[in-house]
C-alpha cells in the first residue's frame, strides 16, 4: 500500500509539474507575443495625416486656380499620404516623429520617401499662402534685407531657385546656423532630409511641380512664380524664422 501510495504521490507530482512548466510557458509564450505585438505596433505609430486646407478651393484666385487646389489638395496630397502610411506599415518603420522620419531618408524605401517628403511639403505649401497677403514687414524683412540686400534681390535669387529646378521640385527659403539662403531640391525632398544638398530648417518653400500650376498657367512656371507672391503667408514666415 505504502508503495502504490508513494507511485500515486509520485505520479501527482509529476504531472502538476509538467502542467506547471506548461502553464508558465504558456504565460511566458504570451507575454512575448504580447511584446512583440507592442514593439510592431510601436513601428506604425507615426501616421501622416492629411490637414486640413486652411482656406476654400477659390481663395486664392486669381493667382492659384480654384480647380488646380482642389486637385493639388484632393488627388496629390490625398495620395501621398495614403503612401507614406502604408510604407509605414508595410515596412515597419518605426521613427516617431516625421521630423525624425525625414532626418532618416537615406535609409527608407524610394516609396516612403517620396511620399513622406510630399506629406510634409505639402502640408508646409498650404500653410505658407493666404488669401490677401500683404509685404512682409518687421523682423522678416530685416531679416531678408540683412541676408540679401533688398527684397527685390531675395525675390530675384528665389525666382532663379525656382526656376533652375530641372523638372519637378521645390524652391525654398531656409536657415541654417542662424543665416538665411535660398535653394531647391528635386521630387520631393526638402531640406531637412539627409539626403539634402540644401540642408536648414525651411522658412518658406514653393511646389514647381506641374500639376501645382499647368491647369491655370500650362508651361509658364515663370508666370505662376511672380504671380505666387501674392499670396505668400508672411506671418506663418515669422513664426519660423
Amino acid at each position: 500500500m505504502k508503495n502504490i501510495s508513494r507511485r500515486s504521490f509520485m505520479e501527482k507530482s509529476m504531472k502538476a509539474t509538467a502542467a506547471t512548466v506548461v502553464g508558465s510557458s504558456f504565460v511566458l509564450g504570451s507575454k512575448m507575443a504580447s511584446a512583440q505585438a507592442s514593439v510592431k505596433n510601436s513601428f506604425s505609430a507615426l501616421q501622416f495625416t492629411q490637414v486640413k486646407l486652411p482656406y476654400a478651393y477659390n481663395a486664392l484666385e486669381p493667382n492659384i486656380d480654384s480647380m488646380t487646389m482642389d486637385v493639388h489638395y484632393n488627388k496629390h496630397y490625398a495620395t501621398y499620404v495614403k503612401n507614406v502610411n502604408d510604407a509605414i506599415t508595410a515596412e515597419n518603420i518605426g521613427y516617431a516623429t516625421e521630423e525624425e522620419f525625414l532626418a532618416n531618408a537615406s535609409k527608407l524605401s524610394a516609396k516612403a520617401r517620396n511620399n513622406g517628403g510630399g506629406s510634409w511639403n505639402h502640408k508646409f505649401f498650404w500653410e505658407a499662402m493666404k488669401p490677401g497677403a500683404i509685404a512682409p514687414a518687421g523682423k522678416v524683412l530685416d531679416a531678408i534685407t540683412g541676408a540679401f540686400g533688398s527684397l527685390d534681390e531675395f525675390k530675384k535669387q528665389f525666382e532663379k531657385a525656382a526656376m533652375g529646378r530641372f523638372g519637378s521640385g521645390w524652391a525654398w527659403l531656409v536657415k541654417e546656423d542662424g543665416k538665411l539662403k535660398i535653394g531647391s531640391t528635386p521630387n520631393q525632398d526638402n531640406p531637412l532630409m539627409d539626403v539634402s544638398e540644401l540642408k536648414g530648417h525651411p522658412l518658406l518653400g514653393l511646389d514647381v511641380w506641374e500639376h501645382a500650376y499647368y491647369l491655370k498657367y500650362q508651361n509658364k512656371r515663370a508666370e505662376y512664380v511672380t504671380n505666387w507672391w501674392n499670396v505668400v503667408n508672411w506671418d506663418e514666415v515669422a513664426k519660423k524664422i
